[in-house]
């Protein structure tokens, strides 16, 4: 237990330290150990090696099933591609990215519901990308039932340095793949920077949590769906303290975790909203999808 709280600390103070730094990454107890700024630039220099004006579908509208070389991972990954059939070809376009949730893919979600997150994306002109993650957690080693609240089992997790399902390089792969589909969208598409959202059910918010946080220049809101996967300490609040959050919760779920969230995002003045639905964990997701894209219109609309 001493050594438990002992590497708690350590990661508290690196988290602490490295906020004082401008050019550092900050330091998420229950994440990789990869640097935000060096992945950037290398998903930039990747996409700027990919993305070829010349190819039949440049720019393209509607649904796609994308993919690139992965070469770290030695495969092709792929991802799937929304954009609105009403788009001018010219204009800047607000960016939602969705990740899925555990044992699914880049397309289960945007399937799932007769096409739900297509037609809301079309409704109100925003491009959705959802990444397939390469097969793993998005970076974020927390998993049930080390959610928010649950110290213990949290901390079981952080002194190992991974999860039981994930190895440290499989996490480093996945968190990679999302940074260098974001970076290929934006190296294709003219993207209004200034609106972009990230939003993911299950596993994906947790790593809309996680990624939320360690990538936060990229993100005017987030949306974490069913997934309190983040703790008090050891994680990096000050980044997210200007960007709206947008908690959703089924009460047949997780939701005294998701609740206790809210509670302490509150008390400490973050911008912070939480709907709570009458339903189970996958139940929620169609009842709550609307209102994650009206919050997103709700935070665009305040800067305009």
């Amino acid at each position: 237990m001493k050594k438990i709280f002992v590497q708690l600390l350590i990661a508290i103070i690196g988290a602490n330290y490295c906020l004082a730094q401008e050019e550092c990454t900050p330091l998420i107890s229950f994440g990789t150990a990869l640097d935000a700024k060096s992945q950037i630039e290398a998903a930039r220099k990747n996409a700027l090696s990919i993305v070829d004006p010349q190819v039949r579908y440049w720019r393209a509208k509607g649904d796609q099933h994308r993919n690139y070389f992965f070469k770290e991972a030695n495969e092709n990954m792929p991802y799937r591609l929304y954009v609105p059939q009403n788009w001018d070809g010219k204009s800047d376009l607000p960016l939602v990215m969705f990740l899925h949730g555990g044992w699914n893919d880049e397309n289960s979600y945007v399937d799932a519901n007769d096409r739900q997150l297509i037609k809301l994306a079309e409704k109100y002109g925003y491009l959705l990308v959802s990444p397939l993650g390469c097969h793993a957690a998005y970076g974020n080693n927390l998993l049930l039932p080390a959610v928010f609240g649950e110290t213990e089992e949290s901390s079981k997790i952080i002194a190992a340095g991974r999860n039981k399902m994930y190895s440290k390089e499989e996490q480093i792969l996945s968190e990679k793949d999302i940074i260098n589909v974001l970076e290929l969208i934006l190296a294709e598409y003219p993207i209004d920077k200034k609106n972009m959202f990230l939003t993911g059910h299950s596993m994906g918010a947790g790593g809309t949590w996680y990624l939320g946080a360690k990538y936060s220049n990229y993100w005017k809101g987030l949306a974490p769906m069913s997934g309190p996967f983040v703790l008090e300490h050891g994680y990096p609040w000050d980044s997210i303290s200007n960007i709206p959050v947008f908690i959703s919760e089924g009460s047949k779920s997780a939701s005294k975790s998701s609740r206790l969230i809210y509670k302490y995002m509150s008390e400490k003045n973050y911008e912070v909203e939480y709907m709570e639905v009458n339903k189970g964990h996958g139940e929620m997701i169609p009842v709550v999808l609307p209102h994650v894209f009206l919050f997103m219109e709700r935070v665009r609309n305040e800067t305009k």
